[in-house]
């Protein structure tokens, strides 16, 4: 009996053992370079699209461009804006890279309207540039599901707008791929 359950058990050893080494490899997912993720609050509660693209240049560096598209022009007065971005990522985990504690300096090319707030005149139309930067966090899973937030701010520079700043703030879902 002691020979039957030792050969069971190691049976069961041998067959698990592969299966551990093979997922344990599998499981590096810088060697995926691009990201695409979707701002989730803006689309919900605006509705507002807003792509991300980011490229991994390495396990410290990334960059990217937003891109924001308004489906309601009455509630958010940003139309169009075109971000790029470069950031700098705190986690050298050579696993996965690009992930955790970030900080990024980004330009923001857009065009809006000025919300008068307690008066029903014409709203003005503008285009404006921004120079700002923000911080976030990302967080990846070992399929290279992404989840990320960040704060941002920028001073614009063309003085069109009514507004001398510009805030960014996110949370993304997208994957790495």
């Amino acid at each position: 009996m002691k020979h039957l359950l030792s050969i069971f058990f190691i049976s069961l050893s041998i067959q698990f053992f592969p299966a551990q080494t093979q997922s344990q490899s599998s499981n590096v997912v810088f060697d995926s370079r691009h990201e695409i993720k979707l701002e989730a609050i803006k689309l919900l509660a605006v509705p507002v699209i807003e792509l991300n693209y980011e490229y991994i240049k390495d396990v410290n560096q990334g960059l990217g461009a937003i891109l924001l598209l308004n489906l309601d022009k009455e509630k958010f007065n940003e139309k169009f804006s075109l971000t790029p971005y470069f950031r700098f990522y705190f986690n050298t985990n050579q696993e996965y890279g690009a992930k955790g504690f970030f900080v990024k300096a980004f330009s923001s090319f857009y065009s809006g309207h000025d919300i008068e707030l307690f008066s029903s005149d014409q709203k003005e139309n503008y285009f404006d540039i921004a120079l700002g930067f923000g911080a976030g966090q990302k967080l990846i899973n070992k399929s290279g599901f992404v989840f990320e937030y960040y704060i941002g701010i920028g001073r614009n520079l063309l003085g069109n707008s009514n507004e001398t700043f510009l805030g960014k703030l996110g949370v993304n879902l997208g994957y790495r791929f």
